[in-house]
């Protein structure tokens, strides 16, 4: 999509999308075609050493066309949405697809249904711009000076177009917006974190986010180094959704079928603490629930994990129909929650620990042995002593070699699901937990 003069044309709404696939559906030859959009506005403000380094929007529209003759599959995408380019772009398609092999995994486009309509997309969201992320960036910075701090981040705001059509009558439409807020706050050689991601940029909760990340900095000036092994742990719902995450991507069908997913043969059986669940919450409020899937299949509530036992696969469309599963589950808004009393709040939970280590986050967590979920990484952001219902010092970071099916095995006790963000693992609910038992492999330099 060219832009021309000072202002951003509108975003691609529902009946622009319709005209478009229509001119795609009418020029197309082929057996089967697919019409995929994805407009994307987005608006990032970024901040260090207490003040604003820089202010960029992008705006990307892209048109993908999908066709296929008896399997075989071309596509071609374009950022120009004239008629003549999109007309050019199903013939790239055709030619490609002509000259392509069968695809032995290709399925035709899925059949037409009622896509729900959700409130993917808040209106103060939608009409964030420069200023609205500088009131919080100096929101966040001006908490720091008062103590002295550096602050850096981000404070983001993007609103995407997506739609899907077909030429068997598959057609959605929908508008997805999120805004996004992360800081760290430097105390000398000590950090603190804090961030969030929301549907609405009102509840990114700007102050109170940078007042957490502020003690946690000013707690970890004093630092002293215990000994790397096996620890009890308290868990905050960052670290939680850290170590959840690379489970939840570990749940694919194709490799489950194949026995290389550490779940093979395990589907139907207790993976994690009896008290556990699992579950695909899109109507969520706090979660980024869609509408549907980059393969048109409608997004729907679906209970993954129950009581620890594992109820769902991830799977493609292809896969989904060799092993007979229909409606396919999604998984965008995961929500992980434990039967029983939640500790009402972290502050309780730590009263509740006799000897514990409270981590903030993990970082940089990657595996080790994908077969049985074997990971690694660091604490970082604030890692502490707890003894006797207190937390008495901050500690020197550790690194980790754990499994997430053994380190929630059993669990002690915990809070009622929160918001949990960090870098790579997107938006959860989950719970803070304390676990008995982790291994802590080395200690770390910083």
């Amino acid at each position: 999509m060219t832009v021309v003069g000072k202002s951003w044309p509108k975003m691609t709404n529902r009946e622009e999308f319709r005209f478009l696939s229509d001119v795609v559906l009418t020029r197309s030859s082929a057996e089967h075609t697919i019409v995929s959009l994805r407009d994307h506005h987005a608006g990032t403000t970024r901040f260090a050493n207490n003040q604003v380094i820089q202010n960029v929007d992008a705006r990307r529209g892209v048109l993908t066309v999908t066709v296929a003759f008896g399997g075989r599959r071309g596509a071609a995408s374009t950022t120009d949405f004239t008629a003549g380019a999109v007309q050019d772009t199903v013939a790239r398609a055709e030619r490609i697809a002509r000259v392509s092999p069968v695809d032995p995994e290709y399925l035709p486009p899925p059949d037409p249904c009622s896509f729900p309509v959700r409130e993917t997309a808040k209106p103060e969201t939608m009409a964030a711009g420069p200023a609205r992320r500088l009131e919080y960036t100096n929101e966040a910075i001006g908490q720091c000076r008062m103590e002295n701090l550096m602050a850096a981040g981000i404070v983001s705001s993007s609103t995407t177009a997506v739609g899907i059509a077909a030429n068997n009558g598959l057609f959605g439409h929908e508008y997805r917006a999120d805004a996004r807020f992360s800081l760290t706050v430097q105390a000398g050689d000590a950090t603190g974190w804090s961030a969030a991601a929301h549907r609405s940029i009102d509840h990114l909760r700007v102050q109170e986010r940078t007042l957490t990340a502020i003690k946690k900095a000013k707690g970890c000036r004093e630092v002293q180094e215990l000994p790397a092994g096996r620890y009890a742990v308290i868990l905050e719902p960052s670290a939680v959704a850290g170590l959840w995450a690379w489970l939840i991507w570990s749940l694919d069908a194709k490799a489950q079928a194949k026995g290389t997913s550490p779940f093979a043969g395990r589907l139907g059986q207790v993976i994690v603490d009896e008290r556990l669940s699992l579950r695909n919450t899109p109507e969520h409020p706090d979660l980024l629930g869609e509408g549907f899937t980059a393969e048109g299949v409608p997004s729907s509530a679906s209970v993954w994990i129950d009581h620890g036992v594992l109820q769902q696969l991830a799977y493609d469309r292809f896969t989904a129909k060799t092993q007979g599963i229909n409606p396919i589950p999604t998984l965008e808004a995961p929500a992980l929650s434990v039967e029983g009393l939640p500790m009402a709040s972290m502050q309780d939970l730590i009263k509740n620990t006799e000897r514990a280590i409270l981590v903030t986050n993990f970082w940089y967590i990657r595996p080790v042995n994908p077969r049985e979920l074997m990971l690694t990484g660091m604490t970082r952001d604030g890692t502490f002593l707890v003894e006797k219902g207190e937390v008495v010092s901050a500690i020197r970071n550790f690194r980790f070699h754990a499994s997430p099916l053994q380190a929630f095995r059993q669990i002690t006790t915990w809070t009622r699901p929160l918001e949990a963000v960090n870098a790579e693992t997107g938006k959860m609910l989950v719970p803070a937990m304390a676990l008995p038992d982790f291994h802590f492999s080395s200690v770390t330099r910083f």
